[in-house]
């Protein structure tokens, strides 16, 4: 979790990749309606998100009830946001934590779909820090960020299931 332009995508796609998870990317789950709000720089309301962190917390059920293991990238900049994603069961987060001006840098130097850099100071507004997730520097390497993440978790690859002869 973390603002946008931190490396969420990035970061937990390396993850999802190096422990055999599936990886979810929270921005595939907006309505067309969120997605064009933010695409005209207009911050969500906590009424735009809602339904949004439901259907996280509603897939990241039904890959729990599995018994399997997902890896979710998602602002979930509010502690109310990350209780509302827990609701899906034993969830753990890690705050992809940098300053503003890191961060800026960065998303002055990306194009994405719909988030423009301009809301990033809306982001930084909404964040509240949580006590309780693992805190990752964005300054340190791509490799190091997910190296510390699985240090902290105790993640381990998955053994892909082998076909059998027969």
């Amino acid at each position: 979790m973390g603002v946008c332009g931190c490396g969420k995508s990035t970061v937990g796609a390396a993850l999802a990749r190096e422990v055999g998870w599936p990886f979810l990317d929270a921005d595939d789950f907006h309505p067309a309606a969120n997605v064009e709000k933010m695409s005209r720089g207009e911050p969500l309301t906590d009424e735009d998100r809602w339904p949004w962190l439901d259907r996280i917390a509603g897939e990241l059920s039904v890959i729990l009830a599995r018994g399997g293991h997902a890896v979710l990238a998602c602002s979930a900049l509010k502690a109310a946001y990350r209780e509302r994603i827990a609701r899906a069961g034993d969830v753990r987060f890690v705050h992809l934590h940098g300053d503003y001006e890191k961060i800026a840098a960065r998303l002055a130097a990306r194009q994405h779909r719909y988030m423009p850099p301009s809301l990033l100071a809306s982001q930084f507004a909404a964040l509240e820090p949580p006590a309780d997730a693992l805190r990752v520097d964005v300054g340190d390497s791509v490799d190091a960020q997910v190296a510390a993440i699985r240090r902290a978790y105790g993640l381990v690859q998955q053994a892909l299931e082998q076909p059998t002869d027969g």
